[in-house]
């Protein structure tokens, strides 16, 4: 008999018991493809958006607001409208306007409700021009032709039930109006999940920008024959070098990708991450299968090598029968990822965002990836079972008897694992020991996988002293039959470990992060009720600049005793050292010193609001040898230049407004004489005895105004929990993945191991164990095993977020909080998985035949 012929057989002898492992490499394989089709996917869709919304030859205005921690002043920087003509009078330009966009707007509808994109994407609003023509079409109605009309995108319509002759309300910086739905257009290509609105060009630049004679950007298109660089060299030329900056449609294509594709770069490395560990998990099953499947069929190798096969031979059928796992698994996996894809788009529609499956993109490497990482990882973890059946000698595997090498390779794999191990403890030690949160990030890393990778490998010996310590809690109140099961699970301790290990990765992770995400809550309201003063914060989810007129209604609102402005100045600071960052400045008012507690090392953070005073933090301080009584150099941008006195020093140990500068609002008011930008965020305090009064009349006062919300300490307290509740629940999510592939670990291990004992349950059966006892045995094993890896995940997990807060508290989180409850609950319904993975296994030893499995040999 071939090889090949051998291996065929063998795994279809043995296909029931393949099945839970080919799952395993599918949704593995599926996991990665989806990935890549997903961000496949998006990556077309927002450059079939680019190419389509840019022009042959944009002319933009130099940049002049964003950078290096720089702040928009809530408008859009703008050109003259001289440019166009300009433009238009370029040798090959066919046609030249000018355009008005702004993302720093907010819509709501006739009943107050904010109309724009609640996933993150942007509420744009503009002019109507001949170029969005390229990626819009009018469906209904007509294009806007007065200040009283506006026209919005059919997305947004659908979702928020809108008609022509609707009411809308626009709220910008320079003031908010309200104009009737004149027309509805659709995208020619898929949009993303923007909310998009057209005014006519006069409105536009009145409201959106403040004035009328100016654009945000010049499109230009070029006659028939003149390429898009000739253009804009030649548009360039006549502008005068360095005054705009301006971009070919593939440039601007090219660099709104960038933006996004950051973004998506995040999201791909994060989802293939959780693959990764689903694949990890996917390794032990595979190990634990073959490896089974070898001992069982160690008298049919004796009997094969006796005849004349060689040890490559039976390597190599091994391997094959591998190959056809991987392959069959890998290539429902390359199916099953599409559809996954298919329904992440539908997930992200569902939330705002979105994705036409016109747009689904395949490329032939995704498949590709796919079938080799599925095919290799398979073959790669039967390699260890596969050399094991190749060196079982003749005589000995007839006689059933072990490898003479187990015991040696066991403690050389036990070596390797404390000695790993201890090298882990040691990298954890040494992160929690590092003075920066960088250097210790590297520490914390190393020591994660060294630990985990040692405990893997050191589980065999564990298994020994926790089965039995977990025993003696669980198992021994069920009697003979709980002793039964400790025996069984104690039978075989490498499998036992590698069982329970493949469930201890994905609960360490989310011990890991449950410790992280409590512990960064727990230092954020520690946080906040030590540093916080102020009973209500206002600010913006999303982060729009809170417009002059909610600034005038809250600070109109009754039963207040102050209300603290708080801007974000985009400067060039100069260190008497004379270094140069470009960064931000903070202008607030003086009562902001008791809206939030600021400890200085040096001076006093009150003296920083006097005139041209200012505070810096004691890391810049630090780096700059800048001490009170120095003076810093302040150019402010769009301002003048200003000489600064240092008056105080804050320290940076903290979480709120770390390595913040301070000025007064006074003193930025002298150096912009163009006009302060908008508030980030303002804090306001209530008038003695009357909280209750002054939150509801700034909830009031900013009902108008929906993008804003106002929190008392309670409220604000609830977001942050919501907010890292969000992650962990998606993280949580994701990580599902890797615990089912380990529950389906530990349904094959135990419909291995039945096969494995089928004479003994028949004996034990004959001997008068009822069906019943039978499958409580059985699950019993699976709860002590699944217990059993819950255990060690929990507690490495946990000594990872321990360690890893440590690092937060360089940053400013240093609460250690340990959420008991959730890690109770976690290490509690790992038994209850347990016992879900031993319902077939069970189901089926209570039905097997007496008198056939006494009679199997």
């Amino acid at each position: 008999m071939t090889v090949l012929k051998m291996s065929l057989r063998n795994f279809a002898a043995h296909k029931g018991r393949m099945v839970l492992s080919a799952v395993a490499v599918m949704l593995s394989v599926a996991f990665v493809c989806g990935t890549l089709v997903f961000t496949d996917t998006m990556n077309t869709t927002f450059d079939k958006l680019f190419a389509a919304t840019s022009a042959d030859v944009t002319v933009n205005p130099k940049d002049t607001q964003d950078g290096d921690g720089a702040t928009s002043r809530g408008k859009p920087d703008t050109l003259p409208a001289s440019v166009v003509q300009q433009v238009a009078e370029v040798e090959g330009v066919r046609r030249a306007e000018g355009g008005v966009t702004s993302a720093s707007v907010t819509v709501v509808d006739s009943r107050g409700k904010n109309i724009g994109p609640t996933s993150g994407a942007p509420t744009l609003a503009g002019n109507w021009t001949r170029n969005d023509l390229r990626s819009m079409r009018i469906d209904t109605g007509h294009s806007p032709r007065g200040p009283t009309e506006i026209m919005v995108d059919a997305n947004t319509a659908d979702k928020h039930h809108l008609a022509i002759g609707d009411t809308l309300r626009t709220i910008a910086v320079t003031g908010d109006f309200t104009a009737r739905i004149s027309g509805i257009a659709s995208f020619k290509v898929t949009n993303p999940g923007a909310a998009v609105l057209y005014f006519d060009t006069p409105t536009a630049q009145r409201e959106l920008l403040g004035r009328t004679g100016v654009f945000t950007q010049v499109s230009a298109d070029a006659k028939p024959g003149v390429s898009d660089t000739a253009l804009k060299r030649r548009v360039g030329a006549a502008l005068g070098a360095g005054r705009y900056e301006l971009r070919t449609q593939k440039e601007a294509a090219a660099e709104n990708q960038a933006d996004v594709g950051s973004f998506m770069d995040v999201v791909r490395y994060a989802l293939l991450g959780f693959a990764g560990i689903a694949f990890l998990v996917g390794i032990f099953l595979i190990i634990n299968t073959f490896s089974m499947l070898v001992a069982q069929r160690t008298r049919e190798i004796g009997l094969m090598r006796a005849i004349g096969s060689s040890r490559k031979q039976i390597n190599r059928s091994v391997l094959i029968e591998a190959l056809l796992l991987g392959s069959v698994g890998s290539v429902l996996g390359v199916g099953a990822g599409v559809g996954l894809a298919i329904g992440l788009m539908e997930i992200m529609s569902s939330m705002g965002m979105d994705l036409s499956t016109r747009d689904l993109t395949v490329v032939r490497t995704t498949p590709v990836v796919g079938l080799v990482l599925g095919i290799v990882v398979t073959v790669v973890a039967a390699y260890l079972p596969a050399r094991k059946a190749g060196t079982i000698s003749p005589m000995a595997a007839l006689l059933d008897a072990g490898t003479p090498a187990d015991g040696r390779a066991g403690a050389i794999r036990a070596a390797v694992g404390l000695l790993l191990t201890a090298a882990g403890g040691f990298g954890l030690w040494t992160a929690a020991r590092a003075d920066t949160a960088g250097a210790g990030s590297l520490w914390l890393g190393g020591g994660i996988v060294l630990s985990l990778l040692g405990f893997v490998l050191f589980g065999p010996v564990l298994a020994g002293a926790v089965v039995k310590v977990i025993s003696l809690l669980v198992l021994r109140l069920f009697g003979p039959v709980g002793r039964l099961a400790e025996r069984n699970a104690l039978r075989n301790p490498r499998r036992t470990g590698a069982t329970g290990a493949a469930l201890m990765i994905g609960l360490a992770l989310v011990a890991c992060l449950t410790v992280v995400g409590s512990s960064m809550v727990a230092s954020a309201t520690g946080e906040l009720d030590k540093s916080v003063g102020a009973d209500f914060i206002i600010q913006s989810d999303s982060g729009q600049l809170i417009t002059p007129k909610a600034r005038a209604a809250l600070a109109a609102s009754p039963n207040l005793s102050h209300v603290t402005d708080y801007r974000s100045i985009g400067v060039r600071m100069t260190s008497p050292d004379g270094v140069t960052d470009k960064t931000d400045i903070t202008a607030a008012d003086p009562s902001y010193a008791k809206d939030v507690r600021r400890e200085t090392v040096a001076g006093r953070l009150t003296d920083a609001y006097g005139k041209n005073s200012m505070s810096v933090g004691d890391a810049y301080a630090k780096k700059h040898d800048v001490e009170v009584g120095d003076r810093v150099k302040v150019a402010f941008t769009g301002g003048k230049q200003a000489v600064l006195t240092v008056r105080a020093i804050t320290t940076d140990d903290v979480s709120i407004d770390q390595g913040a500068r301070y000025i007064s609002t006074a003193t930025a008011e002298e150096y912009l004489p163009g006009g302060l930008p908008p508030n980030t965020i303002m804090f306001a305090q209530a008038t003695d005895g009357r909280q209750d009064q002054a939150y509801a009349s700034l909830k009031k006062a900013m009902a108008p105004y929906p993008q804003y919300k106002v929190e008392d300490r309670t409220d604000f307290k609830q977001t942050l929990k919501d907010q890292v509740g969000q992650l962990l629940n998606m993280v949580y999510g994701l990580l599902a993945l890797a615990i089912i592939v380990a529950v389906l670990g530990v349904v094959n291990t135990l419909a291995l191991s039945v096969v494995e004992r089928t004479r003994e349950i028949g004996l034990m059966r004959a001997i008068g164990l009822s069906r019943r006892q039978l499958r409580r045995m059985i699950r019993l094993e699976s709860v002590v095993i699944a217990l059993f890896g819950a255990l060690l995940g929990l507690g490495l997990g946990m000594g990872w977020g321990v360690t890893a807060q440590r690092l937060l508290a360089l940053e400013g989180l240093k609460i250690l909080e340990i959420p008991w409850t959730t890690i109770v609950t976690v290490f509690v319904a790992s038994a209850f998985v347990g016992l879900f993975a031993a319902l077939v296994p069970a189901f089926r030893a209570g039905r097997m035949n007496v008198l056939t499995a006494i009679a199997t040999d």
